[in-house]
Formats: C-alpha cells, sequence, structure tokens
C-alpha cells in the first residue's frame, strides 16, 4: 500500500515529515511517496524554484527507509492536479492501495479541487486529524464522509478504494509561511526544518531578500 503526500514544499518541515512518519508505521504503508508540486492551482506559487524544492526535499528525506521522493508532477506541464498524478500511478500499478495522505486543513477544502469526486475512485483518503479541527458535518464534504468514512485500517488494505480514515497523528504547529518570514528576517530556523534543508535555506539565502532590496 503507498501513501502519496503532495505539496509545494517551500520548504518541507517537521510539520510534514512527522505525521508522515507515523502514518508510515501505523497503517502501515509500504512506502510514501512525496511528490512535490510544479504549480500549484488553488493557491499562490512558490517562492523557491521546483528544483531548490526537490533538493531541500531530498535532504530532509534521503537515507529515511520507506520514504521516496516521486518527481511527475515536477514534469508535467500545466497545473499539478492530483487526480491527474493519482490516474498516473494507478495506471503503473492498478491493483495496488493508493492512499492520498491529507491534513485536515487540506481535506476540508478538498471540494474545491478539479474532478475532486474521481479521487476516492482512484485511492483512499487518510486525513491526519489535528487537535481543535472539525470535521465537516454538511455539505459535500459532510455527504462524503458519511458515505466513505471508515474506522478500520484493515478497510483501507482489503477495498481497492473509496474508503476515508481520519488518523491522530503528532501535529507539530509549524508552517512554511512562518519558515520563509524567519528567514527573511535572518533568523535561524533551525529546528523547524532538518539541518540539510537549513543549510540549503541559509547557505543559498532561498528566502532572503534580494540584495539591495
Amino acid at each position: 500500500m503507498l501513501g502519496i503526500f503532495g505539496g509545494t514544499f517551500d520548504p518541507i518541515h517537521f510539520g510534514h515529515l512527522r505525521p508522515a512518519l507515523e502514518l508510515l508505521q501505523t497503517l502501515p504503508l509500504d512506502q510514501i511517496a512525496w511528490v512535490p508540486c510544479r504549480q500549484p492551482p488553488h493557491r499562490e506559487q512558490p517562492v523557491a524554484s521546483a528544483d531548490t524544492r526537490l533538493r531541500m526535499l531530498q535532504a530532509a528525506v534521503d537515507g529515511v527507509a520507506g520514504f521516496e521522493i516521486d518527481r511527475r508532477e515536477l514534469h508535467r506541464a500545466g497545473p499539478s492536479y492530483m487526480v491527474d498524478t493519482l490516474r498516473s500511478l494507478r495506471a503503473e500499478a492498478e491493483q495496488r492501495r493508493l492512499c492520498l495522505l491529507l491534513g485536515m486543513d487540506a481535506f476540508r477544502g478538498l471540494a474545491a479541487w478539479h474532478e475532486w469526486r474521481t479521487i476516492t475512485e482512484l485511492a483512499h483518503v487518510v486525513v491526519a486529524e489535528r487537535p481543535g479541527w472539525q470535521r465537516p458535518a454538511a455539505g459535500e464534504l459532510g455527504a462524503l464522509i458519511n458515505a466513505c468514512a471508515t474506522r478500520s485500517v484493515d478497510d483501507l488494505h482489503r477495498k481497492h478504494a473509496g474508503c476515508i480514515l481520519f488518523q491522530p497523528v503528532t501535529q507539530l504547529e509549524i508552517s512554511a509561511t512562518a519558515i520563509r518570514s524567519l528567514a527573511q528576517a535572518g533568523k535561524s530556523v533551525r529546528y523547524l526544518v532538518p539541518d540539510g534543508v537549513r543549510d540549503i535555506i541559509e547557505h543559498e539565502r532561498v528566502y532572503a531578500p534580494p540584495k539591495g532590496a
């Protein structure tokens, strides 16, 4: 069973890494594929270049058993729609169980995604629950939860796709926006990101204002 963790990773930080590791071990998953997004369709464009974000991601996950990087969205033209990524993964391994890993904030915005109703036809959805966030109880997402929610991890292994599992994990209150702001102000991002990521941010001045600005 493969977990898919998508995002801009601008930059990757411990708030991404710790919940992913817990999901890898708890579900359990064979692997988690980290899928850096080239062109996010529903938010502002990344500050760091695709190459820099990829190198930061490599610095964070290389050597970690069960973590791999999938570059397909970086190589695909146009907006990086997750439904296209899932279709591509499904075509490569038709019988493999796929689990799209989302934070609660991302899940609450799912109904705005491109072809969002198709996602549960291609994969299970695992939502990392965050203290203080409420599951949608009404509207399109409320209906989706009523139709697809499960409390059993075994259902993810038994069924081909279509389940939604809410899984508590350790949630670290770290944001990429705050990290970029610290770096821009010349302050340390130590203990928010892995040391290899910090080295790239600081030595290459990834988020520092342009000289003379």
